[in-house]
């Protein structure tokens, strides 16, 4: 799968392994009548709970099934908020080093609190239920996150 705009339609997610198109899903994501476009934008840090000095991370992931629950995540928001305009949900895998970006959230609405409320929604409940898994390494070695969780479905319920 790859991480290249929509031909049409208003929601824009993807999964792959080359580096997010943070600029290209920002000016996609502007239209004249959405006045609060909100970016969000995960990245690499340096350390991980009982690890000061991370290195990198690897992102694994059950590849067929990420794109498809990215899609369930923007329908949930639609749902909720149905007056939204543009929305971006894009992840990556592969290896990365600390500053590097892992997934990219843009929700544009014509008012910030739709496009605040959204975003964080969307960020929130991609966390919890893609299949995506992190590998830490860091001066003492490399293991997966400890903060792996069972994967949830997606609702409007998530936290």
């Amino acid at each position: 799968m790859g991480l290249l705009p929509p031909a049409g339609g208003d929601d824009w997610v993807g999964f792959g392994y080359e580096r997010l198109p943070l600029e290209q899903a920002l000016a996609w994501s502007q239209q004249p009548s959405c006045g609060g476009v909100v970016l969000f934008v995960g990245t690499v840090r340096d350390h991980a709970p009982g690890r000061s000095d991370v290195a990198w991370l690897e992102y694994e992931a059950y590849d067929e099934h990420v794109t498809a629950r990215l899609a369930a995540i923007a329908v949930e928001a639609r749902g909720t908020w149905p007056e939204m305009g543009r929305l971006v949900l894009l992840n990556r895998a592969g290896r990365l080093n600390v500053g590097e970006a892992s997934v990219v959230v843009v929700a544009a609405a014509p008012h910030r609190d739709v496009a605040f409320a959204a975003a964080r929604f969307c960020i929130d409940t991609l966390k919890e239920t893609a299949p995506i898994w992190k590998r830490e390494a860091w001066s003492g070695g490399e293991d997966w996150s400890t903060c792996d969780h069972a994967l949830a479905e997606v609702t409007s319920e998530q936290p």
